[in-house]
Formats: structure tokens, C-alpha cells, sequence
């Protein structure tokens, strides 16, 4: 099975990122042919300076590898360099309705959130549809906010097939209810954008203030509460199997845990469980020359893989003559 997912450089790397996609990515490189990617063409719809995309570029790239991306059982390249890509997303620009994007949830919920319009934000879905079907990908892991714009990479490729014959494999979204979507420090889903991220990689002081600030309600120490209803237990259990919730789950209900004390061990918890991450990422950043090798070897395997889809793209299209 043909499985692709990418994720920004926008940024520190947050537990959303790690729980929503990046583990279940690196999962999936154990039996299935696993396409990955750094979505720095993507990042430009937030990131405008060219010093800190680079560097992103770099320390995500690292982020992953260190996490367990192996680079010899899947394809692990930066988007930037396989400007195939670029060509199939203006490709598919021409088959794609207004009305479509125009539907488009998350372009509607960043504008409500003051994020400023610009034609990269509202043409995302495409961009991000090239980089599906460039790949012929059957399988998108996704978010649930997501789900809308694997939906929409469907539309485009039926059309086309309609069109042209079979070219684009038709992909499935595939969402994990469990963890969907990460909440963030204040129960909305954990993001950048909305500053409610538990960030990976950062010094214990940083670690335990984030987790600290984490929302809570006014419930007295000796009183039961809700495991259902608390964003600590929501993010907790994510790092706990099915024993180990079960029994923080009863010490809620029972009564007599107080929230401080509860969140103190939820920072223990992350800050051992990303120790031995951290040191192999300063070793990765640490050797600038290996890890730029590695970058290139992905991208020859992938642009390996785009040409023989932008071949019959360019036949059918007229574009080879």
C-alpha cells in the first residue's frame, strides 16, 4: 500500500505533530511503501523569511529522522526539490473548480482567525492535491480537518480521469479517531497558529511552563472529576496504554488528586519519553553534510517516482508534442 503524508517546517514541532502524523508515519515505513515529505512550499502560506524556512527545513527534517524515519525503507525528501510537483499543481489549477475551494473549511477558519488572504492560502488544497497524486498515493493519514481536503484531491483526480483516461489513483483519507486531533493547552486542536502547542524538543523550564498553563476547570482537589472533560487526561492518555488510562481514569473519579499534581506527572512523563529523541536530533543537526546527503538521496527517489506520472500527464495534456 502506497502511503503519503508531509508535514510543515513552520515552526518547533509540537506533540499534535508527533501523535497526529509523524508516529503513525513512521509506523507505516514497517510495512507498507511509505512517502514522505517536508512541506516547505506549504510553509510559505506562514512563513515569509527566507533564513527561518531554511533553517525549519533543516531541524524538520531532522526532527523526523531522529524520531525514526528510515530514509533506506521509505521515500523522505523536501518538497522544494521535486518541482515536478509545482507543474502538476498548476496542471491540476486548470480542472479545479472555484466553488470547490471556495467550500474549503480551513481557508475559512484561518481567515476567521486573522490570517491574512492571499492566493497560497486559498489555493492550498491544490498544491497539497499535487502532492498526492504526483505519487499515486491510496492512503493520506490525515486529521480530521484535513479529511475535507483529501475529499477535494478526489474531485480533482475523478475529473481528470473522466477526461483523460486512468492517470491519478484515487486516495482514501486515513484518520485515527483516537487521536484525530490532538487538543491543545486550552482544548482546541493543538496548532501554531492558535499558540496552544506542548513543543517538542525544548528545555524543561519551557516543557513544565507549557504543560502548566494547560486549561483546566475550578473542581476542588477532594472532589471527583471528569477524565472525559480535562485536556490534561486528553493529552496524558496519548502516552499511556489501555492499563495505564484505566487506571488514571478511576484516580479521577475517585476524588483527591488535584490538578498540579496531575500535570506534574504528564511533564515528567513527556520529558523522559523524548530524551533519548532529542540527543540523536542534535547529533543529525550536529552533522550538516550527512543529513543534506540524505535529503537528496529522497528527492532522486521521489522525482524517480513523479516522472513517470508527469510523463503521461504531459502526453494526454498536449504538453508533449
Amino acid at each position: 500500500m502506497r502511503i503519503l503524508s508531509g508535514i510543515q517546517p513552520s515552526g518547533s514541532l509540537h506533540l499534535g505533530n508527533y501523535f497526529g502524523m509523524m508516529k503513525k508515519m513512521i509506523d507505516y515505513q514497517e510495512h507498507d511503501d511509505l512517502f514522505c515529505f517536508i512541506a516547505n512550499y506549504h510553509a510559505m502560506t506562514s512563513v515569509h523569511e527566507g533564513k527561518a524556512l531554511a533553517q525549519g527545513t533543516l531541524e524538520a527534517a531532522a526532527n523526523f529522522l531522529a524520531l525514526g524515519m528510515d530514509p533506506e525503507k521509505s521515500t523522505f525528501w523536501v518538497q522544494s526539490d521535486v518541482p515536478e510537483v509545482q507543474e502538476l499543481a498548476w496542471f491540476l489549477s486548470n480542472f479545479t473548480p472555484m466553488g470547490l475551494l471556495e467550500r474549503c473549511h480551513s481557508y475559512k477558519d484561518k481567515i476567521n482567525k486573522g490570517i491574512a488572504a492571499n492566493h497560497g492560502l486559498f489555493a492550498y488544497p491544490v498544491l497539497m492535491s499535487a502532492d498526492i497524486l504526483m505519487f499515486n498515493s491510496e492512503k493520506v493519514p490525515v486529521g480530521k480537518d484535513q479529511k475535507q481536503h483529501v475529499e477535494v484531491t478526489r474531485d480533482i483526480a475523478t475529473k481528470i480521469n473522466n477526461e483523460y483516461g486512468e492517470i491519478f489513483t484515487i486516495p482514501e483519507p486515513d484518520i485515527d479517531d483516537e487521536v484525530a486531533t490532538v487538543p491543545g493547552l486550552d482544548g482546541q486542536k493543538m496548532s501554531k497558529s492558535y499558540g496552544n502547542t506542548i513543543d517538542l524538543f525544548q528545555d524543561e523550564k519551557k516543557l513544565r511552563k507549557q504543560i502548566m498553563r494547560i486549561v483546566t476547570d475550578a473542581t476542588a482537589v477532594e472532589e471527583p472529576k471528569d477524565p472525559d472533560t480535562c485536556n490534561v487526561f486528553q493529552i496524558y492518555r496519548l502516552f499511556l496504554d489501555k492499563e495505564q488510562q484505566h487506571a488514571l481514569r478511576q484516580r479521577y473519579q475517585a476524588g483527591g488528586m488535584g490538578y498540579g499534581e496531575v500535570k506534574q506527572e504528564l511533564f515528567e512523563t513527556v520529558r523522559d519519553y523524548f530524551v533519548p529523541f532529542t540527543e540523536r536530533r542534535n547529533a543529525i543537526l550536529a552533522d550538516k553534510e550527512q543529513l543534506h546527503k540524505t535529503l537528496d538521496h529522497g528527492a532522486q527517489k521521489a522525482r524517480y517516482a513523479a516522472s513517470k506520472v508527469l510523463r503521461k500527464i504531459r502526453k494526454k495534456s498536449g504538453m508533449a508534442y
